[in-house]
């Protein structure tokens, strides 16, 4: 796939839901000298009692709002030179916060009201209702509350309508049928309930209508076939359940429909595609929808996007061989197909599509031989998903035409024969899933050549031989499963070379033998390690205890013997561990009494001897297993076992002081045992996830924040956000310095964002990451409920102020070269790479940015702010959100357009507010700049810069002072690496989430730059 791709034509505008924006550039709007001095005085105190409201204005927007000048000469203010009335007040993206004063309804000639993106909060003032005149309307992205003023019904010349990404619930009030005139309308991203009014089926000049991630119910009633313009509806993320009415299918205008993760049920007519003759793009994945594929489907000749995936679909899949532009194919999750032979002939049909990237047919009952022409599909297929079909036959070696596959996955299938040795030319895959099927001989030397290898999966076959050195090439792998074969032999050192392995390492339940090498102490960013049920033998290395991130460990089922290495109590993230079914002899270490994070500890059938301890895990009997060791003892009285021997013989005179002191000793212990049941008690509101989240065993006290910052002094205010502040602490106690970030729970939401970053952090660990040190939850000295995070302190602060510094950092002599922001940009990729591929559940962090990223001493970046992370579940590729907060919004500029209208959150998301990130560093513009006019944006102007004029539009800070360094002796790195790096920010910022590229491929692409300039 190449790196920069083709933007969606027309239906991909539409995914700007977010920052659709209205520029009025009439001449007649401009005030002229002339009549400067004839403005209306109503206008005039109406603009200052605005002013007034506004409680904070970051950037001085409204100094120029005073007496000396004419009001129509102020900022953001636009007059009618006949009248001198305000006709636009345009005041977006001023970072202001306060509340929207009522006196606006006091501007009586205003046509245009552009106050999208500040952090408003209050209600929408119901004097807005007396602007007659009124005919574009934005409040979006900001933290407005409340119900939807019917008063703004009042406004009859309303064209475009967008209150999106707000807190506003309530119903949508009938009387929005008056806006006749109608011809854009965005709530989408807030709670509103209830039903749709059926007033809105009435708006015939509506253009656009997003309604989406609500918590809107009930069904889409046949009236709104009415909407005879209607070129976008977006209506996913919602509860609206029922069939989609049969109007819907003559609106033939409609060139965009999306109405996923919903509840609707029914089947699609037969001949919609015939009457939708302009439709492109059709998704309604996640519902509950049934029936076959409409077979005019042959007829949707622009379709670009089919997404029916997780549906309860049937029948045979027509032929789509007229598709010509179709890219994007999924079918997942559905019942088609009979488990028959023809159920994949209409793969025949797609060698027509010349443009198809992503064919996605897994989890369905599709049957029989793959046909011959799976080998003859398009060239720029990048994603072939088969898996978990009926699926049986020998695997096509033609499949390796497809040199740009990145992802080929034929498991839980029947195929059988060999793996093909053909599959060597895949020169670019990255996933490769044979698992389950019944595969024979040996693991062909040919898969070698796949160096890109990321995750490998061919387990539960029926391989056979050694595992092969080869599997040393694949320096990039951080998934290996080759379970349940015939492999033989032993495990070649080349699997211990393998220092990228991060996710599993799983080579159980075959006739493996040897020992395990002390080379396995090199794994140490594995998390899973199982080489259960084989023929291992000799001593299990002290060397594993090197493996600090391993979370799961098993050796059962093997011959392993001497002692249990006391250096597995080193691993403090072991969850799992199990040496059952060996021969191990020896004491269990009491040093297992520390892994506070084990819930799972299995020791049974070996030989071990000696007293069992009774803290940590073993105290839990059903947490742990001991059984099949006859010469245990002690340990806690639920395990039956015999009492240990006393080996030291009792004193026959005892030393009456001694036995006093010792009765002093106890009586204090249990008082203080009740002082602490006592405490235990008044503080058990303390959330457990917060302890899983530090490393220290206790939280800090309020008290001792509060000594740490100076009573939150301003003088250490480092930085605020969404959900808080954060402050420069000196913990005397530790003699530490740190950053402690107080949540403002005033803010609605500020809880789910606590618990939401609680919930992110307790289960990451990487080096790129803001490491947590504890929390606090406690009471002021007001007696309000006070909640904290502490983190490290990063003393170079944040990129934000590197890259744009003002106050006192502008005057600052050196600034970030190109090495610098090369190694940054890895850094955050590595931490990105590392929440989507290598946790337990993909997590998305939703908000990257600047302002995110912090820098420490040796100018290594750390991503931080988890306040509106998402946990995924993923389950064969399909992600659902798990956990979050509420009312997602992320940061404008940054945040995907897709967020706005019809997906839902996904690690490609991330992908995109990196690919921007990338284009700032480069540019030294940001995203938000007034610059960007008319719908452009930082991608688009970056775009039309390459390739040939970007060092027109690099940053100057940074380009000049290199230039004149370096790029007389190594020009050609030099641009090469700029070159690479603006190809890499425009690939993950493209509009469709589906052309972008993923972190893995970013990590690659990176990599490759930064070898290339460094020893180019």
């Amino acid at each position: 796939m190449p790196l920069v791709s083709t933007p969606y034509p027309l239906w991909s505008l539409y995914l700007l839901h977010a920052s659709l924006l209205f520029y009025v550039n009439s001449a007649w709007l401009q005030p002229t000298k002339a009549a400067a001095t004839l403005g209306n005085n109503t206008d005039f105190m109406a603009l200052l009692k605005f002013k007034e409201s506004i409680s904070d204005d970051p950037h001085g927007v409204l100094t120029s709002w005073n007496a000396s000048t004419h009001f129509c000469n102020w900022y953001g203010i636009t007059c009618s030179s006949k009248h001198q009335r305000v006709v636009m007040l345009n005041l977006r993206r001023s970072d202001f916060r306060g509340i929207i004063s009522p006196y606006i309804g006091n501007l009586s000639f205003l046509r245009y009201l552009y106050l999208q993106n500040n952090s408003f909060y209050g209600e929408i003032p119901s004097e807005l209702g007396r602007l007659f005149r009124l005919q574009q309307l934005s409040l979006s992205n900001n933290r407005l509350k409340g119900e939807f003023p019917i008063t703004l019904t009042n406004c009859s010349e309303l064209r475009h309508l967008n209150v999106s990404s707000n807190n506003l619930y309530g119903k949508i009030p009938i009387e929005i049928g008056s806006l006749r005139k109608l011809e854009k309308l965005n709530l989408f991203t807030n709670n509103f309930s209830g039903q749709i009014p059926p007033s809105m089926w009435n708006i015939s000049s509506l253009d656009v209508l997003s309604v989406a991630y609500n918590n809107l119910e009930g069904n889409l009633p046949e009236e709104m076939g009415q909407l005879r313009n209607l070129s976008v509806l977006a209506v996913p993320g919602n509860k609206l359940s029922g069939m989609l009415p049969s109007s819907l299918y003559n609106m033939s205008s409609l060139s965009f429909i999306t109405a996923s993760a919903n509840q609707f049920r029914g089947s699609l007519p037969a001949n919609m595609f015939s009457t939708l003759t302009n439709l492109q793009v059709f998704a309604v994945g996640g519902n509950q929808m049934s029936g076959p594929i409409p077979t005019s489907i042959t007829n949707a000749s622009l379709l670009q996007v089919f997404d029916i995936g997780v549906n309860s679909f049937v029948g045979q899949v027509p032929s789509l061989g007229m598709l010509k532009d179709l890219h994007w194919l999924n079918l997942n999750y559905n019942n088609l197909g009979s488990g028959s032979d023809n159920d994949l002939d209409f793969i025949t049909s797609l060698v027509n599509c010349t443009k198809l990237e992503n064919l996605i047919l897994s989890t369905n009952k599709f049957g029989g031989h793959l046909p011959n022409s799976i080998g003859n599909l398009s060239t720029e297929l990048i994603r072939l998903y088969l898996g978990d079909n009926q699926i049986y036959g020998t695997i096509p070696e033609t499949i390796a035409n497809y040199i740009n596959l990145i992802a080929l996955v034929l498991e839980y299938n029947q195929f059988t024969g060999t793996v093909p040795n053909t599959f060597g030319k895949l020169h670019k895959l990255q996933l490769l899933g044979l698992g389950i099927n019944q595969l024979s001989g040996q693991v062909p030397t040919s898969l070698g050549n796949l160096t890109q290898l990321l995750q490998i999966s061919i387990s539960n076959n029926k391989l056979e031989g050694k595992i092969p050195p080869i599997v040393g090439n694949w320096q990039k792998l951080q998934y290996l499963e080759l379970s349940g074969n015939n492999l033989s032999g032993i495990i070649p050192l080349q699997v211990f070379s393998l220092f990228t392995l991060s996710t599993l390492l799983n080579l159980s339940h075959n006739s493996l033998s040897g020992t395990l090498p002390v080379e396995v102490g090199t794994l140490n960013n594995l998390g899973t390690l199982d080489i259960s049920e084989n023929y291992m033998s000799g001593e299990i290395p002290a060397s594993i205890g090197e493996c600090v991130n391993l979370e799961n460990l098993n050796l059962q089922g093997n011959s392993f013997n001497g002692t249990i290495p006391p250096s597995i109590a080193s691993l403090k993230s072991l969850i799992q561990l199990d040496l059952s079914q060996n021969k191990l002899s020896g004491s269990i270490p009491t040093a297992f009494q520390s892994l506070s994070l084990l819930t799972y500890l299995n020791l049974s059938f070996n030989k071990l001897d000696g007293r069992v301890p009774t803290g940590g895990v073993f105290k839990n009997t059903s947490a742990i297993s001991i059984a099949g060791n006859s010469k245990l003892c002690g340990g806690i009285s639920e395990f039956h076992l015999p009492p240990c021997p006393n080996t030291n013989q009792p004193k026959k005179q005892h030393n009456l002081k001694l036995v006093i002191i010792i009765i002093c000793v106890v009586i204090c212990l249990l008082l203080l045992s009740i002082l602490t049941i006592c405490w235990s008690r008044r503080r058990k509101q303390l959330s457990s996830l917060m302890a899983k989240t530090t490393d220290q065993s206790s939280t800090l006290s309020y008290q001792s924040l509060h000594a740490a910052t100076e009573g939150f002094s301003t003088n250490n205010l480092i930085g605020s956000g969404s959900f808080g502040s954060v402050y420069r602490g000196l913990l005397e106690s530790e003699n530490r310095v740190v950053a402690i970030k107080v949540i403002n729970l005033q803010m609605r939401g500020a809880h789910k964002s606590f618990i939401a970053e609680c919930s992110a952090l307790k289960v990451i660990r990487h080096r790129n990451l803001v490491k947590i040190l504890t929390c606090c939850s406690s009471i002021d000295y007001h007696g309000e409920e006070f909640k904290a995070l502490v983190f490290e302190y990063m003393s170079n602060g944040s990129l934000e102020k590197w890259l744009h510094p003002q106050g006192e950092t502008a005057d600052q002599t050196h600034t970030l070269d190109l090495a610098h922001r090369l190694n940054i940009l890895i850094d955050i990729a590595s931490a990105l790479h590392y929440l989507h591929y290598e946790c337990e559940q993909p997590i998305v962090h939703c908000d990257i940015k600047p302002s995110n990223v912090l820098i420490n001493d040796d100018m290594v970046a750390h991503v931080t702010d988890f306040g509106l992370a998402r946990i995924l579940s993923t389950i064969n590729g399909f992600s659902r959100n798990q956990s979050s907060t509420t009312g997602f919004k992320g940061t404008i500029g940054y945040a995907p357009p897709e967020y706005g209208i019809d997906s839902e959150v996904s690690t490609q998301g991330d992908v995109y507010s990196f690919g921007i990130l990338v284009l700032e560093m480069l540019t030294g513009r940001r995203p938000t700049e007034e610059f960007f006019e008319d719908g452009d944006n930082l991608h688009n102007y970056v775009g039309r810069a390459y390739p040939n004029k970007l060092l027109e539009i690099v940053d100057s800070t940074f380009l000049p002072k290199q230039l004149e360094k370096t790029l007389a002796e190594n020009e050609g790195n030099m641009e090469t690496c700029i070159f690479s790096l603006i190809k890499i920010g425009l690939a993950c910022s493209v509009e469709s989430p589906k052309e972008r590229i993923n972190m893995r491929h970013v990590i690659r692409e990176l990599n490759v730059t930064r070898n290339a300039f460094l020893c180019g």
